[in-house]
């Protein structure tokens, strides 16, 4: 028999959240985590933005799980008191030929289910955000903020309160599967120490295809490369003029330098795109320089170093640069063959939105491959 019956490696937000799930289930659930706590890494590095859902291919994971946790993330938020806020967006287009392409935005969005965003003109956004200056808007009513580290602290609570643990500083170092279909899993830290498992969910943010390649067993052509994304945010030195989010049209690059206000009302710009080799967090002030010309297409009073150096984030992409954008990976049984094992692959935006519906696809994901006699 297992010394316990699921392993979830790595505690941010996602993996939390499927800790969350799995425990609930009636699982015996141990969190493994190599940080000194939850949350340390992209999930405590990012905008902090419950998003709609509107951009994303239509049928793609990304597109379900974000707006079907949307849903379960606001009324989560609502019933255990985490500080939110339904703010809004509006999608900002500078010129004409701009503003034609924001149909194109409401069409895919209504395609995914996301059916409440609605066009008003350069002046009627004008009347919302004073200080903006736009040919066109469309306005997203579902889009707000949330405070993740109070996500995260209820998430552990509540797989903690369902019997889950959490072992800190303890590395996942390699591991393989013995005869019998268990996990052998060997972990460093303060005290090494193995542990067989009946499962294991691969929840590791950016070391997740690292971790599953040190996991033999499991068909590695099925492992995705690991590619490093690193996004600089800029604060505004003062009180924002804005209270909504403001987004500038998507471009090929991504959705721009777009402006956040956190649940204290300071404003961030950001992030930017910077393909890195491996985890470093340091900020270069001189990549600001490139953001007031960003900004100051929709704020054109953005005054003269007004931009501070605020934090940088790594989006744990699986495909590189000028590739086209790759869809969440939740590998299952069903895709790799190996019964009691979950790959998250590629968990980036928007993986905080989509968190707890990741947990509950992931828990559905653990189900067995059909055996054929």
């Amino acid at each position: 028999m297992a010394d316990i019956d699921c392993i979830v490696l790595g505690a941010g937000v996602v993996g939390l959240a499927v800790a969350r799930e799995l425990a609930l289930s009636g699982r015996e659930v141990l969190i493994a985590e190599a940080a000194e706590g939850i949350g340390t890494g992209t999930s405590a590095r990012n905008s902090e933005v419950i998003h709609a859902g509107i951009y994303y291919p239509q049928g793609s994971l990304k597109a379900r799980l974000c707006v079907e946790g949307k849903q379960m993330l606001y009324e989560y938020c609502g019933q255990r008191g985490i500080p939110h806020k339904r703010l809004g967006k509006l999608i900002v287009a500078a010129d004409p030929r701009q503003t034609a392409r924001l149909a194109d935005i409401a069409r895919r969005a209504r395609l995914n289910g996301v059916d409440d965003l609605y066009l008003i003109s350069g002046a009627e956004a004008a009347v919302l955000e004073p200080a903006l200056v736009c040919d066109a808007a469309l306005v997203s009513p579902s889009t707000g903020i949330v405070d993740s580290h109070g996500l995260m602290l209820a998430l552990q609570g509540d797989a903690e309160n369902a019997g889950a643990q959490c072992a800190f500083r303890t590395p996942f170092l390699e591991g393989r599967i013995l005869e019998n279909g268990e996990f052998l899993l060997s972990f460093g830290g303060d005290e090494a120490m193995e542990l067989t498992a009946g499962c294991v969910v691969n929840a590791a943010g950016l070391s997740a295809p690292g971790a599953a390649r040190r996991l033999a067993g499991q068909p590695r052509a099925l492992i995705p490369p690991a590619y490093y994304c690193k996004g600089s945010y800029f604060t505004l030195s003062g009180r924002s003029p804005f209270t909504r989010l403001i987004y500038p049209m998507p471009d090929s690059a991504g959705l721009g330098v777009h402006l956040t206000v956190d649940l204290g009302g300071q404003a961030k710009f950001g992030p930017d795109t910077e393909w890195v080799a491996g985890e470093d967090y340091d900020i270069d002030p001189r990549r600001g320089d490139s953001f007031y010309a960003a900004v100051r297409s929709y704020w054109p009073a953005l005054p003269d170093g007004a931009l501070q150096p605020g934090y940088t984030g790594i989006r744990p992409k699986i495909v590189g640069p000028g590739e086209p954008a790759a869809d969440f990976v939740i590998a299952g049984p069903r895709t790799h063959g190996v019964n009691g094992l979950v790959n998250l692959f590629g968990i980036e935006s928007p993986g905080l939105t989509a968190s707890m519906a990741i947990g509950r696809e992931t828990l559905a994901a653990l189900a067995p491959t059909p055996q054929h006699g």
